[in-house]
Order: structure tokens, then sequence, then C-alpha cells
């Protein structure tokens, strides 16, 4: 496939080959995502479907698969090998539908009761967010998640040696002034010395669409 920005070779190429080495699903790891998204579903309404941009190995899901066992998923993601694991993984019974895809490639065709994205925006090439938002958008019935590094403003920071592969911005508001017809249902940050769930330092939002406005 040919991808449109250099973000998209990157991650799913050999970069994004070695970063599902370091980014395994362990007990440490399964329970820090764990107590984000009881934060998270604990504040919405029931939740019966979900789809996650940018899935990876597929730690988010069985997170929320844990405290919403019914749940049915789906997954996006763009590297080869990643999208292999999802689908072989035995925790998802074979219920997990993947789009092995690049986000900005993705087309919507169903609607999920929540839309996830998660540590994902922030290697989006910036030129391309609003089409990521609109696909997000587009994809929910209801909630939106996102949990991304927060920045009052946008910046470039290094990223394991490379360069333009990594941004800081407030996701989420950019994503509320372009759809106001969505609220914040709730919001928090996920701490790294957390004594039970430590994070990466990542702030979460909870978005409600369709909430007034247009």
């Amino acid at each position: 496939m040919v991808y449109k920005t250099e973000q998209e070779i990157f991650w799913s190429g050999e970069f994004g080959d070695n970063y599902i080495e370091r980014n395994v699903c362990n007990k440490e790891s399964l329970a820090s995502a764990i107590g984000l998204f009881s934060k998270v579903f604990g504040k919405a309404d029931k939740i019966d479907s979900v789809i996650e941009f940018g899935a990876n190995i597929g730690i988010n899901l069985k997170a929320i698969k844990t405290v919403a066992p019914n749940i049915q998923a789906a997954a996006i993601e763009i590297n080869h090998r990643a999208a292999e694991h999802l689908r072989e993984d035995a925790f998802f019974e074979n219920q997990l539908k993947v789009f092995e895809t690049s986000i900005l490639e993705f087309h919507p065709v169903s609607v999920y009761d929540m839309a996830l994205i998660s540590g994902v925006l922030i290697h989006i090439n910036p030129e391309e967010l609003c089409r990521v938002y609109e696909k997000l958008y587009a994809s929910s019935r209801k909630y939106i998640c996102i949990s991304e590094y927060y920045n009052p403003t946008p910046v470039e920071i290094p990223y394991r040696g490379h360069e333009g592969k990594l941004f800081k911005r407030d996701f989420a508001g950019e994503f509320l002034d372009k759809y106001p017809d969505c609220r914040i249902v709730d919001y928090g940050f996920q701490y790294h010395r957390d004594n039970y769930f430590p994070g990466d330092d990542s702030t979460w939002f909870l978005l409600e669409k369709n909430h007034g406005g247009r």
C-alpha cells in the first residue's frame, strides 16, 4: 500500500514491528488499562459496541472487554504484525472485527456506541488531524473517548531519536470546536506514579455526541 504521510510509513514498517515487542500485554499494562476504562465506562450509559482507532495488539480492548464482557469490539490497525496478532489472539475468541488499514484510509461503514483513540493522535501528521476527527465522529453513535498527551498549544517533541513522529496539543478541545454538538462528560489524568494503575501521563476525555448544538 502507498501511504500519504511519513508517519503512516513509519508505523506500518519496522518501527511499528519493533513497537509490538515493547508494548507487551502483561499484568501491569492490563491492570493500568482496566483502571482507566473502569473510570471511563463508569461515567457512560450502557455501551454495547466500541471501535478503537489504532488498537495495536489490543491491550485497551482487552481491558474494555474485562470491564464490559459482552461488548462488541472492532479495531483499526495499520501494522500487519499487530493486525495478525489481533486476529489470532484467543482472548477475543474470533469475535473481534479487524480493519487492517491506515486510519486515514479507513472509511466508516458502521457506527458504534463508542469510538476510541488512545496514544495515536499524537503520532498523526498534524495536517491530517481533521480527517481523523471526522472519522471518529462518523464512527460514533454516542461517545468518543480520546486519551492522549495534552498540551494547551501544539508542540512537537523528539520520539525515540526520530523527528516529526510525536505531537502534543489539545486534541479534545479541537474536536469540541469542530463538533459543537458534543460535550465533555468527564476527563482525567493517568499519572505514571499512581500506586495501582500507573499510566504514561496521558489525559483522557469522554465526550458525548449530539448534545444540543446542531
